[in-house]
């Protein structure tokens, strides 16, 4: 039976933390796309990842209800376990394009572009305090990024993030894609705590590139849910 992997994504330093994702590594085991939509809405995690060539990267990413050309936690979240299985990769191939991908230290990273981060706003708060106040999801339509200053000299940010699909995510625990997506917004490097305690680093690159990096941490492996 293909196993589904199961890691966190964005784990803070205390472990707190990190977006559950789920990996498919025998992708091709679940070859339609209909099948692997309802493999993810089943799994009900934010993204679930089908991997269909280890070797060189293909990958198909999935929420409950819509394929994404791109996402950011998704792929360093399958960047890192496919390394722990012993198949180690530079590039990661999406719809979107090749992301670069390695490792530093205890940090995994990507790197990819903001334009390729479709449907997701970010919407800036007077304070910390405001945004840990929004309900969640709060009211209206669309992929909202809160965010706030912790401290803009040291570019720290606090942030929620909220799908607003119609699907039973309300908030994303972590996501790479709307970290990068600002950090083009806003031109700069910065380090966003996110959720309950997710820790997130997005560094501008050259020639519109961003690098999103962050810890993973195993949880488990699972019988994929038929």
């Amino acid at each position: 039976m293909t196993d589904l992997d199961v890691v966190r994504v964005f784990v803070g330093a205390d472990g707190s933390g990190g977006s559950p994702l789920g990996v498919v590594r025998a992708g091709t085991s679940v070859p339609a796309v209909a099948a692997r939509q309802d493999v993810a809405r089943r799994v009900g995690f934010s993204e679930t990842v089908f991997v269909d060539d280890a070797a060189r990267g293909e990958v198909d990413i999935y929420t409950p209800s819509v394929r994404l050309p791109f996402a950011g936690y998704p792929l360093i979240g399958t960047a890192w376990l496919l390394r722990e299985h012993g198949v180690p990769v530079d590039v990661l191939r999406t719809e979107a394009g090749d992301v670069a991908s390695w490792v530093d230290g205890e940090f995994t990273w990507i790197r990819g572009r903001a334009e390729w981060v479709s449907g997701k706003r970010t919407q800036k708060f007077a304070s910390v305090a405001e945004v840990d106040a929004l309900p969640s999801p709060p009211a209206g339509d669309g992929w909202l990024y809160a965010w706030a200053w912790v401290d803009e000299a040291a570019g720290t940010v606090r942030a929620r993030g909220f799908p607003r699909r119609g699907d039973a995510i309300a908030e994303d625990e972590a996501t790479g894609a709307a970290a990068m997506l600002l950090a083009g917004e806003l031109g700069r490097d910065l380090r966003i705590r996110q959720g309950e305690g997710s820790d997130i680093v997005a560094r501008v690159a050259d020639e519109g590139w961003i690098e999103v990096g962050g810890r993973v941490a195993a949880a488990g492996a699972h019988p994929l849910p038929r």
